[in-house]
Protein backbone atom coordinates (compact mmCIF):
# COMPACT_ATOMS: atom_id res chain seq x y z
CA UNK A 1 0.00 0.00 0.00
CA UNK A 2 1.58 3.36 -0.91
CA UNK A 3 2.06 5.92 1.45
CA UNK A 4 1.87 9.59 1.84
CA UNK A 5 5.78 9.11 2.38
CA UNK A 6 6.15 6.87 -0.54
CA UNK A 7 4.18 9.38 -2.63
CA UNK A 8 6.54 12.44 -1.57
CA UNK A 9 9.11 10.43 -2.96
CA UNK A 10 7.28 8.86 -6.06
CA UNK A 11 7.33 10.54 -9.43
CA UNK A 12 3.70 10.33 -11.61
CA UNK A 13 4.39 8.08 -14.50
CA UNK A 14 1.37 7.37 -16.48
CA UNK A 15 -0.24 9.61 -19.16
CA UNK A 16 -1.55 11.94 -17.01
CA UNK A 17 2.40 13.79 -16.54
CA UNK A 18 2.74 15.10 -19.57
CA UNK A 19 4.60 18.53 -21.58
CA UNK A 20 3.10 20.83 -24.07
CA UNK A 21 5.09 20.83 -26.59
CA UNK A 22 4.96 16.74 -26.69
CA UNK A 23 1.03 17.23 -26.86
CA UNK A 24 1.21 19.46 -29.65
CA UNK A 25 3.09 16.75 -32.14
CA UNK A 26 0.06 14.46 -31.50
CA UNK A 27 -3.56 15.24 -32.51
CA UNK A 28 -5.33 12.29 -30.11
CA UNK A 29 -6.85 14.37 -27.82
CA UNK A 30 -8.96 16.33 -30.66
CA UNK A 31 -12.46 15.27 -31.09
CA UNK A 32 -13.57 16.09 -34.65
CA UNK A 33 -17.66 15.61 -34.15
CA UNK A 34 -18.96 14.13 -37.49
CA UNK A 35 -22.18 15.00 -39.84
CA UNK A 36 -24.43 11.82 -38.20
CA UNK A 37 -22.95 12.79 -34.45
CA UNK A 38 -24.18 16.65 -34.96
CA UNK A 39 -27.62 15.76 -36.21
CA UNK A 40 -27.98 13.30 -33.23
CA UNK A 41 -26.85 16.64 -30.90
CA UNK A 42 -29.68 18.68 -33.05
CA UNK A 43 -32.83 15.96 -32.61
CA UNK A 44 -32.07 15.47 -29.12
CA UNK A 45 -31.97 19.30 -28.38
CA UNK A 46 -34.96 19.80 -30.46
CA UNK A 47 -36.64 17.07 -28.44
CA UNK A 48 -36.33 18.65 -25.37
CA UNK A 49 -37.61 21.54 -26.33
CA UNK A 50 -40.52 20.69 -27.94
CA UNK A 51 -41.12 19.24 -24.16
CA UNK A 52 -40.96 23.29 -22.90
CA UNK A 53 -37.91 22.01 -20.72
CA UNK A 54 -35.66 25.16 -19.97
CA UNK A 55 -31.92 24.01 -20.66
CA UNK A 56 -31.05 24.06 -16.95
CA UNK A 57 -34.10 21.22 -16.49
CA UNK A 58 -32.68 18.91 -18.78
CA UNK A 59 -31.86 15.58 -17.36
CA UNK A 60 -29.23 12.94 -19.01
CA UNK A 61 -32.41 10.67 -19.33
CA UNK A 62 -34.14 13.54 -21.45
CA UNK A 63 -31.50 14.56 -23.47
CA UNK A 64 -30.65 10.96 -25.73
CA UNK A 65 -27.84 10.45 -28.13
CA UNK A 66 -27.65 6.72 -28.21
CA UNK A 67 -24.50 6.32 -30.46
CA UNK A 68 -22.69 9.64 -28.90
CA UNK A 69 -23.37 8.95 -25.28
CA UNK A 70 -20.80 5.75 -25.26
CA UNK A 71 -17.95 8.36 -26.86
CA UNK A 72 -18.58 10.63 -24.50
CA UNK A 73 -18.04 8.28 -22.07
CA UNK A 74 -14.66 7.55 -23.61
CA UNK A 75 -13.97 11.25 -23.05
CA UNK A 76 -15.07 11.03 -19.90
CA UNK A 77 -12.25 7.99 -19.26
CA UNK A 78 -9.49 9.72 -20.72
CA UNK A 79 -10.25 13.12 -18.66
CA UNK A 80 -10.32 11.08 -15.39
CA UNK A 81 -7.83 8.40 -15.74
CA UNK A 82 -6.07 9.44 -18.95
CA UNK A 83 -4.33 12.90 -19.73
CA UNK A 84 -6.91 15.01 -18.48
CA UNK A 85 -7.97 17.06 -20.71
CA UNK A 86 -10.08 16.60 -24.30
CA UNK A 87 -10.80 19.39 -27.17
CA UNK A 88 -14.15 18.62 -29.16
CA UNK A 89 -14.63 20.26 -32.52
CA UNK A 90 -17.25 21.30 -34.95
CA UNK A 91 -20.29 22.21 -32.45
CA UNK A 92 -22.08 24.83 -34.98
CA UNK A 93 -22.86 27.47 -32.46
CA UNK A 94 -23.71 30.40 -34.74
CA UNK A 95 -26.69 28.16 -36.04
CA UNK A 96 -28.50 28.24 -32.54
CA UNK A 97 -30.06 31.06 -30.88
CA UNK A 98 -28.88 31.25 -26.73
CA UNK A 99 -31.39 29.29 -25.41
CA UNK A 100 -30.75 26.58 -27.95
CA UNK A 101 -27.29 26.48 -27.62
CA UNK A 102 -27.63 26.73 -24.03
CA UNK A 103 -30.26 23.35 -23.96
CA UNK A 104 -27.37 21.74 -26.16
CA UNK A 105 -24.23 22.59 -24.03
CA UNK A 106 -26.24 21.86 -21.26
CA UNK A 107 -27.46 18.20 -22.75
CA UNK A 108 -23.67 17.18 -22.89
CA UNK A 109 -22.88 18.60 -19.15
CA UNK A 110 -25.40 16.09 -18.63
CA UNK A 111 -23.40 12.95 -19.99
CA UNK A 112 -20.55 14.14 -17.99
CA UNK A 113 -21.72 14.32 -14.69
CA UNK A 114 -24.14 16.90 -12.12
CA UNK A 115 -23.29 20.68 -12.22
CA UNK A 116 -22.67 22.69 -9.75
CA UNK A 117 -23.02 26.49 -8.67
CA UNK A 118 -20.67 28.65 -9.88
CA UNK A 119 -21.17 31.73 -8.04
CA UNK A 120 -22.59 33.30 -5.24
CA UNK A 121 -26.23 34.05 -8.08
CA UNK A 122 -25.96 30.63 -8.13
CA UNK A 123 -25.11 30.38 -11.69
CA UNK A 124 -24.94 26.65 -13.10
CA UNK A 125 -24.19 27.69 -16.69
CA UNK A 126 -22.15 30.78 -16.66
CA UNK A 127 -21.07 34.01 -19.58
CA UNK A 128 -17.60 34.05 -19.36
CA UNK A 129 -16.92 37.58 -20.85
CA UNK A 130 -15.96 40.92 -19.92
CA UNK A 131 -18.85 42.97 -17.71
CA UNK A 132 -16.12 46.29 -17.34
CA UNK A 133 -15.17 44.71 -13.98
CA UNK A 134 -12.17 45.70 -12.41
CA UNK A 135 -9.75 42.44 -11.82
CA UNK A 136 -7.67 44.69 -8.90
CA UNK A 137 -11.01 44.97 -7.13
CA UNK A 138 -10.95 43.26 -3.87
CA UNK A 139 -13.16 39.53 -4.11
CA UNK A 140 -13.35 40.24 -8.17
CA UNK A 141 -13.99 37.16 -10.26
CA UNK A 142 -11.66 37.10 -13.17
CA UNK A 143 -14.04 35.41 -15.65
CA UNK A 144 -16.21 38.52 -15.77
CA UNK A 145 -12.89 41.04 -16.85
CA UNK A 146 -10.68 41.19 -20.20
CA UNK A 147 -7.97 40.56 -17.47
CA UNK A 148 -5.41 37.69 -17.75
CA UNK A 149 -6.23 35.00 -15.44
CA UNK A 150 -3.33 33.70 -12.76
CA UNK A 151 -3.01 29.61 -12.66
CA UNK A 152 -5.58 28.28 -11.19
CA UNK A 153 -8.09 25.59 -11.24
CA UNK A 154 -11.63 25.17 -10.21
CA UNK A 155 -13.71 23.93 -8.09
CA UNK A 156 -15.00 20.88 -9.10
CA UNK A 157 -13.98 17.65 -11.23
CA UNK A 158 -13.70 18.70 -14.62
CA UNK A 159 -14.35 22.22 -16.22
CA UNK A 160 -16.29 22.29 -19.66
CA UNK A 161 -15.36 25.92 -21.68
CA UNK A 162 -17.56 26.15 -25.17
CA UNK A 163 -16.40 28.76 -27.42
CA UNK A 164 -18.97 31.15 -29.10
CA UNK A 165 -17.04 34.23 -30.00
CA UNK A 166 -13.17 34.89 -29.94
CA UNK A 167 -11.68 38.17 -28.92
CA UNK A 168 -10.50 40.34 -31.18
CA UNK A 169 -7.15 40.02 -29.81
CA UNK A 170 -5.76 37.83 -27.22
CA UNK A 171 -7.60 35.24 -24.54
CA UNK A 172 -5.26 32.57 -25.08
CA UNK A 173 -6.04 29.30 -23.32
CA UNK A 174 -3.63 28.05 -21.25
CA UNK A 175 -2.95 24.38 -19.12
CA UNK A 176 -0.44 22.57 -17.84
CA UNK A 177 -0.40 19.63 -16.18
CA UNK A 178 -0.38 19.60 -12.22
CA UNK A 179 0.89 15.42 -12.61
CA UNK A 180 3.75 17.17 -14.54
CA UNK A 181 4.59 20.02 -12.26
CA UNK A 182 4.67 17.55 -9.02
CA UNK A 183 7.20 15.85 -10.51
CA UNK A 184 9.28 18.83 -11.34
CA UNK A 185 8.98 20.27 -8.07
CA UNK A 186 10.18 16.15 -6.62
CA UNK A 187 13.58 16.47 -8.93
CA UNK A 188 14.25 20.21 -8.12
CA UNK A 189 13.25 21.23 -4.97
CA UNK A 190 11.71 18.31 -3.04
CA UNK A 191 11.95 20.19 0.46
CA UNK A 192 9.05 22.38 -1.36
CA UNK A 193 6.47 19.56 -1.18
CA UNK A 194 5.49 19.55 2.43
CA UNK A 195 4.31 23.10 2.68
CA UNK A 196 2.20 21.89 -0.32
CA UNK A 197 0.95 19.04 1.10
CA UNK A 198 0.10 20.64 4.49
CA UNK A 199 -2.05 23.38 1.96
CA UNK A 200 -3.22 27.00 2.38
CA UNK A 201 -6.17 29.15 3.73
CA UNK A 202 -7.64 29.89 0.22
CA UNK A 203 -9.53 33.06 0.15
CA UNK A 204 -13.22 32.57 -0.91
CA UNK A 205 -13.63 36.34 -2.25
CA UNK A 206 -17.08 37.02 -0.21
CA UNK A 207 -18.45 34.00 -1.48
CA UNK A 208 -18.49 31.35 1.34
CA UNK A 209 -21.39 30.46 3.68
CA UNK A 210 -21.36 33.66 6.00
CA UNK A 211 -21.19 36.27 3.24
CA UNK A 212 -18.42 37.87 5.16
CA UNK A 213 -15.92 39.75 2.30
CA UNK A 214 -12.77 38.21 4.70
CA UNK A 215 -14.22 35.13 4.83
CA UNK A 216 -11.39 32.68 4.37
CA UNK A 217 -11.27 28.43 4.39
CA UNK A 218 -12.20 26.86 7.88
CA UNK A 219 -9.19 24.61 7.05
CA UNK A 220 -5.68 24.52 5.09
CA UNK A 221 -6.74 22.95 1.40
CA UNK A 222 -3.81 21.07 0.13
CA UNK A 223 -2.13 21.99 -2.95
CA UNK A 224 -1.46 18.35 -3.83
CA UNK A 225 -3.35 15.29 -1.92
CA UNK A 226 -2.49 11.76 -2.28
CA UNK A 227 -5.99 10.19 -1.41
CA UNK A 228 -7.98 6.88 -2.70
CA UNK A 229 -4.53 5.99 -4.40
CA UNK A 230 -4.86 9.22 -6.76
CA UNK A 231 -3.01 12.23 -6.79
CA UNK A 232 -5.20 15.14 -6.73
CA UNK A 233 -4.47 19.11 -7.65
CA UNK A 234 -5.88 22.19 -5.96
CA UNK A 235 -4.05 25.15 -7.35
CA UNK A 236 -4.90 29.26 -7.03
CA UNK A 237 -1.90 31.42 -6.45
CA UNK A 238 -4.09 34.85 -5.90
CA UNK A 239 -6.48 33.21 -3.48
CA UNK A 240 -3.93 31.28 -1.57
CA UNK A 241 -2.01 35.34 -1.38
CA UNK A 242 -5.05 37.18 -0.47
CA UNK A 243 -6.17 34.07 2.00
CA UNK A 244 -2.94 34.68 3.92
CA UNK A 245 -3.50 38.96 3.84
CA UNK A 246 -7.10 37.92 5.32
CA UNK A 247 -5.51 36.04 8.19
CA UNK A 248 -2.95 38.90 9.09
CA UNK A 249 -0.50 36.99 8.48
CA UNK A 250 0.96 36.93 4.49
CA UNK A 251 2.91 34.18 2.83
CA UNK A 252 6.95 33.78 3.84
CA UNK A 253 9.47 31.53 3.81
CA UNK A 254 8.65 28.01 2.45
CA UNK A 255 5.18 28.63 1.95
CA UNK A 256 5.72 31.73 -0.66
CA UNK A 257 8.89 29.59 -2.59
CA UNK A 258 6.22 26.62 -2.95
CA UNK A 259 3.71 29.07 -3.80
CA UNK A 260 5.69 30.95 -6.29
CA UNK A 261 7.52 27.80 -7.98
CA UNK A 262 3.98 26.21 -8.65
CA UNK A 263 3.03 29.25 -10.51
CA UNK A 264 5.96 29.49 -12.77
CA UNK A 265 5.97 25.91 -13.37
CA UNK A 266 2.49 26.24 -14.30
CA UNK A 267 3.06 28.73 -16.87
CA UNK A 268 6.40 27.42 -17.99
CA UNK A 269 6.25 27.24 -21.89
CA UNK A 270 8.34 23.94 -21.54
CA UNK A 271 5.15 22.35 -19.63
CA UNK A 272 2.41 24.47 -20.81
CA UNK A 273 -0.12 23.87 -23.70
CA UNK A 274 -1.61 26.88 -25.63
CA UNK A 275 -4.86 26.44 -27.18
CA UNK A 276 -6.55 29.52 -29.01
CA UNK A 277 -9.97 28.44 -28.93
CA UNK A 278 -12.31 28.64 -31.90
CA UNK A 279 -16.17 29.01 -32.32
CA UNK A 280 -17.21 25.59 -31.81
CA UNK A 281 -14.49 24.29 -29.35
CA UNK A 282 -14.98 22.71 -26.79
CA UNK A 283 -12.65 22.69 -24.29
CA UNK A 284 -13.05 20.04 -20.94
CA UNK A 285 -10.04 19.76 -18.27
CA UNK A 286 -9.86 17.85 -15.23
CA UNK A 287 -9.38 20.48 -12.50
CA UNK A 288 -7.44 17.75 -10.39
CA UNK A 289 -4.85 16.89 -13.26
CA UNK A 290 -4.38 20.31 -14.65
CA UNK A 291 -4.09 24.15 -13.90
CA UNK A 292 -5.12 26.42 -16.29
CA UNK A 293 -4.61 30.47 -17.19
CA UNK A 294 -5.95 32.44 -19.34
CA UNK A 295 -4.03 35.98 -21.49
CA UNK A 296 -5.86 39.11 -21.19
CA UNK A 297 -8.03 40.06 -24.28
CA UNK A 298 -9.64 43.39 -26.20
CA UNK A 299 -12.93 43.67 -27.62
CA UNK A 300 -14.88 46.45 -28.88
CA UNK A 301 -18.78 47.01 -28.24
CA UNK A 302 -19.17 45.20 -31.77
CA UNK A 303 -17.17 41.64 -31.52
CA UNK A 304 -17.26 40.51 -27.76
CA UNK A 305 -15.62 37.65 -26.35
CA UNK A 306 -17.97 34.85 -25.10
CA UNK A 307 -17.62 31.51 -23.72
CA UNK A 308 -20.00 29.12 -21.98
CA UNK A 309 -18.61 27.28 -19.05
CA UNK A 310 -19.87 24.75 -16.24
CA UNK A 311 -18.21 23.59 -13.76
CA UNK A 312 -19.73 19.78 -13.81
CA UNK A 313 -18.56 16.75 -11.10
CA UNK A 314 -18.27 13.38 -12.21
CA UNK A 315 -21.17 10.96 -11.91
CA UNK A 316 -18.19 8.24 -10.63
CA UNK A 317 -15.54 10.81 -9.77
CA UNK A 318 -12.23 9.71 -7.27
CA UNK A 319 -12.76 9.87 -3.58
CA UNK A 320 -11.29 13.00 -2.58
CA UNK A 321 -9.88 13.84 1.34
CA UNK A 322 -12.16 15.76 3.44
CA UNK A 323 -10.21 18.55 3.71
CA UNK A 324 -9.23 18.75 0.34
CA UNK A 325 -12.90 18.25 -0.91
CA UNK A 326 -13.95 21.27 0.73
CA UNK A 327 -13.43 24.00 -1.23
CA UNK A 328 -15.81 26.98 -0.12
CA UNK A 329 -16.84 25.88 3.48
CA UNK A 330 -19.98 24.53 1.77
CA UNK A 331 -19.20 20.99 1.85
CA UNK A 332 -17.17 18.31 0.15
CA UNK A 333 -17.91 18.63 -3.80
CA UNK A 334 -20.05 21.37 -3.38
CA UNK A 335 -19.54 24.95 -5.33
CA UNK A 336 -20.03 28.58 -4.16
CA UNK A 337 -22.88 28.90 -1.81
CA UNK A 338 -25.91 30.30 -3.62
CA UNK A 339 -26.46 34.06 -2.33
CA UNK A 340 -23.57 34.73 -0.57
CA UNK A 341 -21.60 38.36 -1.00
Amino acid sequence: MTTLSDRLSQPVQDSSAWYGPQMLQRDDWIVRLSPPELAELDKATAAVRAKGLSPLEVTREDFLLPTLAPKIDNWVEELENGRGFQLIKGIPVERYDQDTLATLYWGIGTHLGQMISQNAKGELLARVEDTGADFAAKNARGYRTNAGLHPHNDSADLVGLLCVRQALEGGLSSFTSSMTIFNEILQQRPDLLPPLWRGFHYDVRGEGVTADPNEVTRHPVPVFSYYGGRLSCRFNARAIRTGAEKMGSGLSGLDAEAVEMVERLSTDPRLRLDMALEPGDLQILNNHMTIHMRSAFRDTPEHKRLLLRLWVNLWNGRPLAPEFANRYNTGAREGVARGAG
